[in-house]
């Protein structure tokens, strides 16, 4: 158990201690009875947590031992809470005995003493040595591979010997290559730092390979003695080193190729090396962290280098193997698909390459290759999963758990990031920190891992450019699945998904991912089954297993239709996400409302008109998202306040007032509203993204909106555009989507109307001829897009004097806005503005 988790634990015995309001809790007095339990439960592991969990001093020897200690009596302390919680909702016999663990450990914890840290710190160091040694053998071999790679650079190649011989900018310049581990950036390097141009352009070339393990010292001899200085090593001190790098480069143009760079504090002490004169010096780095990147070029070119495409792939591959010589015919077809299943990366094109180049050319040989390319890249020891592994160990452990959760997904999933954030969430991987809500947390731990380039942004938003979708690579979510099973992470296995020889702690958590439809349920050690994700079709007889899945925390069974409500769902008392897709009879069931613990609830039904949420859905006191497909919620019935923050699809009668009562404290609502009376939004005074449809037309609808609004999405509202004003006052508005008559009229003039923060607009089906625009009423504005509008006439031509503006994206509208889009391209070209980029398709 992870930090974050024990938080989570501790906010739910919190909860046991003091809440008033959860019916569950307060209706049975064993519960009530045990809270002195709790509370002392809580006690020891606030004592206890903040100090091993954030003491500086967390990485001493005994203390990463006591570390895990806690973790796993947390770990069983939780287990014994919740295997009571579901006795006592389950009517089946159960005890409370959370604490004996714990107690252990806290005696331990607290005999030990400030004296022995002295000897702990150098027990310590010789572990670091011992473990950067590792590093730096496991560091040799990866690179060995990738000296390897020597096609599909040539693009990249005259790209960035491009940028280091450009006369401008005169003072040293700092050019960077990211990619992912294996990706072939130290070959890039390699290629163009040999580059016969390059060689004559600089005096001086050095390279320095720096990786995790960062020795000043070394860095600096390794310089002076690739320039020929004269050393003694004995004599010359640290600052006297870094006082010749910088008299024998000075004046000079040099070239220092910085390798494998981690850490921006790694930066930050190198650069003080280099002296930074008016003579077209270069450094070039290579790094796996773009966030690194960012951080040293200050403005300079930042490569980041693709995967290569099928050609390249068969190209190096038929290099590796036949070493210039013809391919056989035979190995064709193969080949292809072996480097198909290479998805793209050079390392392990290089690896199949050496296990073929090998064996005997026979063509069963490489069909069987070609049928198991996976299998024999991860069974090479020095292959790809090696390599990647290094940027899997140079992990924070807040990401750990993070990362290997990708690995349960089924091959080349796309994940939806709002999905996978709230799942995170319930897992309770996120930590907190400060006032920051988890879910902004948890989108900083995707950001990270883009950053590191274990994961591929798949899609970004339109609006704002963040991510919407991501993916891994495939020997990515190996190195996840292969991490995930040495530490029991996750249980995946096809058919049967468990094997009698995964021998686990009975507290342990275990995680399945259901991707074969005759999945196996029945195995004991689903006794402490806490996540169940289902990616294919099974049998509603799941339900018959929920007695025995009581601990479950996930549960998503979305993909496939249930003809009914499973019985037993509400023992499941710990859910914390719950995705189901039920049959359109049910409706809402009030079941669902005992399930106390619930944060997020994806609720799909193919029913077509309202579904009434049941009166006591204030019981679910954690809720914060509520989520709906296909039909609307009616929320007429509902007694008390929720807690909750995003709901979609609600239906409004002219109850527009009761959204404050109902959700005070709502930041995303998605709504439909039927009456023609005033909406007034503005009591909902936390609310920051609004979704609003209007299922009347007869242009009499008066809305207002709340200062927090940041998105706003109109449609079939029918507001005149002199009802603009009320929009354009918003202070921190960011997104604006008018779709489908959101606004009628002919003519929309922006005159004295100014959108201060507005980002993102798009006009999508209107009925407009005629647009009055001026670049002031915009100043902000970096993407514009006009779709279906077939009557408007042509884009302001002031449109294009906006500063920020980046893109201006029109589909299938008039001829004559296409063409004013091309003449506002002409003139900011003219004013030498090639920033603004028009993106147009289908004239009507």
């Amino acid at each position: 158990m992870t930090y974050a988790g024990i938080q989570m634990f501790m906010e739910k015995l919190n909860q046991l201690i003091h809440s008033t309001d959860i019916p569950f809790v307060n209706n049975h007095p064993e519960i009530i009875s045990q809270r002195h339990q709790f509370q002392l439960l809580y006690d020891e592991l606030g004592s206890m947590s903040q100090t091993l969990f954030i003491d500086q001093h967390q990485d001493l020897e005994k203390l990463i031992d006591l570390k895990k200690k806690i973790a796993d009596a947390a770990e069983e302390a939780e287990y014994m809470v919740d295997l009571f919680l579901s006795g006592v909702h389950g009517n089946f016999p159960t005890s409370l005995d959370a604490r004996t663990s714990l107690k252990s450990v806290n005696e331990e914890f607290m005999s030990m003493r400030i004296d022995n840290m002295k000897k702990m710190n150098s027990s310590q160091t010789r572990l670091n040595q011992s473990s950067a040694a590792s590093m730096s053998k496991t560091s040799q071999r990866s690179k060995k591979f990738l000296d390897e790679i020597v096609v599909g650079l040539d693009g990249d190649a005259e790209l960035i010997i491009e940028k280091l011989v450009a006369d401008y900018p005169k003072k040293l310049d700092i050019v960077s290559i990211v990619g992912m581990g294996g990706i072939g950036k130290t070959t890039l390097a390699t290629k163009v730092s040999n580059d016969g141009y390059v060689k004559h352009h600089f005096y001086v070339r050095v390279w320095v390979t720096v990786s995790q393990s960062y020795d000043k010292r070394a860095v600096l001899i390794h310089i002076l003695e690739s320039i020929g200085a004269q050393l003694n090593l004995k004599e010359d001190s640290e600052s006297r080193l870094r006082e010749l790098v910088h008299k024998n480069l000075m004046g000079k143009r040099y070239l220092i190729v910085i390798d494998d760079i981690w850490h921006k504090e790694t930066w930050d002490s190198l650069k003080l090396f280099f002296p930074r004169g008016n003579n077209e010096s270069r450094i070039l780095l290579t790094s796996r962290v773009a966030e690194v990147a960012k951080h040293a070029n200050s403005g300079g070119l930042i490569h980041h280098l693709g995967s290569l495409n099928k050609e390249r792939s068969w190209e190096l591959l038929c290099q590796k193997v036949f070493h210039g010589n013809e391919c056989p015919e035979w190995s064709i077809k193969p080949g292809m698909q072996i480097v198909e299943n290479c998805k793209g990366l050079p390392l392990a094109v290089v690896v199949i390459a050496g296990v073929l180049a090998k064996q005997a050319r026979s063509r069963k040989f490489w069909m069987e290759i070609a049928y198991k390319t996976g299998s024999y890249i991860a069974a090479e020891e020095n292959g790809c999963l090696e390599t990647l592994g290094l940027s899997y160990n140079h992990l924070p452990l807040h990401l750990r758990e993070c990362f290997l959760y990708l690995g349960g997904f089924p091959e080349d999933h796309k994940f939806e990031v709002q999905r996978l954030i709230q799942l995170w969430v319930a897992e309770g991987f996120i930590q907190e920190d400060g006032n920051k809500g988890l879910e902004d947390i948890a989108e900083g731990y995707l950001m990270d891992l883009t950053d590191r380039n274990l994961v591929i942004v798949a899609e970004r938003k339109k609006s704002n450019g963040g991510i919407k979708a991501c993916k891994v690579h495939d020997f990515v979510r190996e190195l996840c699945r292969k991490k995930a099973k040495e530490e029991q992470f996750i249980l995946e296995r096809e058919s049967p998904i468990l094997s009698s020889n995964v021998i686990t702690p009975p507290y342990k958590p275990v995680r399945m991912f259901i991707n074969t439809y005759d999945t196996d349920l029945s195995h004991p050690s689903t006794q402490n089954l806490r996540s169940v994700l289902c990616f294919t079709y099974i049998p509603s007889l799941i339900a018959k297993y929920f007695r025995s899945f009581v601990l479950l925390r996930v549960l998503d069974i979305q993909n496939f239709q249930l003809t009914d409500l499973p019985k037993g769902m509400e023992l499941l008392v710990h859910l914390r996400y719950l995705a189901i897709w039920n049959s359109p009879v049910v409706g809402f069931p009030s079941s669902i409302c005992n399930l106390w613990n619930l944060q997020t609830l994806i609720y799909i039904t193919d029913h077509r008109s309202n579904v009434g949420l049941p009166s006591n859905i204030s019981d679910l006191v954690n809720l914060r998202k509520l989520w709906g497909r296909n039909w609307y919620f009616d929320i007429g019935s509902i007694e008390k306040p929720t807690n909750l923050r995003s709901i979609s699809r609600v239906k409004l009668q002219g109850k527009v007032h009761s959204l404050q009562k109902y959700f005070p404290c709502i930041k995303e609502l998605s709504c439909i509203t039927v009456s023609e009376k005033q909406n007034d939004f503005k009591s909902l005074t936390y609310l920051e993204s609004l979704r609003l449809w209007s299922s009347h037309a007869h242009g009499k609808n008066h809305i207002t909106f709340p200062a927090t609004l940041k998105r706003l999405t109109l449609t079939w509202c029918s507001l005149s555009w002199s009802d603009m004003p009320i929009i354009s006052s918003l202070p921190n508005l960011q997104v604006l989507k008018l779709q489908q008559n959101a606004f009628v009229g002919s003519c929309w003039n922006t005159d004295g109307q100014e959108f201060p923060q507005l980002k993102f607009l798009r006009l999508r089906e209107l009925e407009i001829q005629q647009w009055e625009a001026y670049s002031t009423s915009f100043p902000c504005l970096k993407k514009l897009e006009i779709i279906w509008c077939h009557l408007l006439d042509a884009i302001p031509f002031e449109i294009g004097d906006i500063p920020t503006l980046e893109l201006i994206k029109i589909h299938y509208c008039s001829q004559s806005v296409f063409d004013s889009a091309t003449k506002i391209e002409e003139e900011q070209q003219e004013m030498g503005n090639y920033d603004l980029k028009i993106d147009s398709h289908h004239p009507i």
